[in-house]
């Protein structure tokens, strides 16, 4: 499913290329999101797409807290973040370009359009590259898409670090490229290892 919204067709393809490229063993490992496994961050992301189109609609949100996954996961997982990405693509697809105020399901919960549509591609991309990373799969960013979603993270990220949703951002490195940029923004070591 494709929208209009570039940057958030780039994040949904990389979220579910990360999926589609987990082995069997390794639904368990260890992410960089802290205490979360493979399976949980693949939850976490799934409910958070499902949590953008819920806001939009007003239809159903996810079946589980997204900050409370449970690690246990009775779908098939590629087919549980096609959905998850199909129905937040489908949502962003009825909201206009210009749209200066959309519900969305992070502080401060209305968003002009475009920075929206960011928030949910940032959420999709950054556990794109947990999961990659965690699976020994190449980065998913584009420097593209680095660049765009630092610019929305600018915008979105300092609230959400008093929920923790995001760490404590980490200092600028010389000789990071675009994606390791965005990535210490927001609390990640571009070079984390299991």
């Amino acid at each position: 499913m494709t929208t209009e919204w570039n940057l958030l067709n780039e994040a949904h393809t990389a979220l579910l290329g990360a999926v589609q490229g987990v082995g069997d063993a390794e639904w368990d490992l260890p992410t960089p999101c802290e205490h979360w496994t493979v399976t949980q961050v693949l939850q976490h992301a799934a409910g958070d797409q499902v949590g953008f189109a819920a806001a939009i609609t007003g239809g159903a949100g996810p079946a589980e807290n997204p900050f409370a996954p449970s690690g246990r996961l009775d779908a098939d997982p590629v087919e549980h973040v096609k959905a998850a990405i199909t129905a937040a693509a489908e949502a962003w697809g009825t909201v206009a370009a210009d749209a200066a105020e959309v519900p969305v399901p992070v502080p401060p919960n209305l968003l002009d359009a475009a920075t929206g549509s960011g928030a949910c591609a940032l959420d999709a991309a950054v556990h794109a590259w947990d999961i990659a990373r965690a699976t020994g799969q190449e980065q998913p960013l584009t420097p593209w898409a680095a660049r765009e979603l630092l610019e929305v993270a600018k915008r979105i990220v300092e609230p959400l670090r008093n929920f923790g949703a995001y760490a404590p951002a980490l200092a600028p490195q010389e000789g990071d490229d675009e994606a390791a940029a965005l990535l210490r923004y927001l609390g990640r070591d571009p070079e984390w290892a299991a």
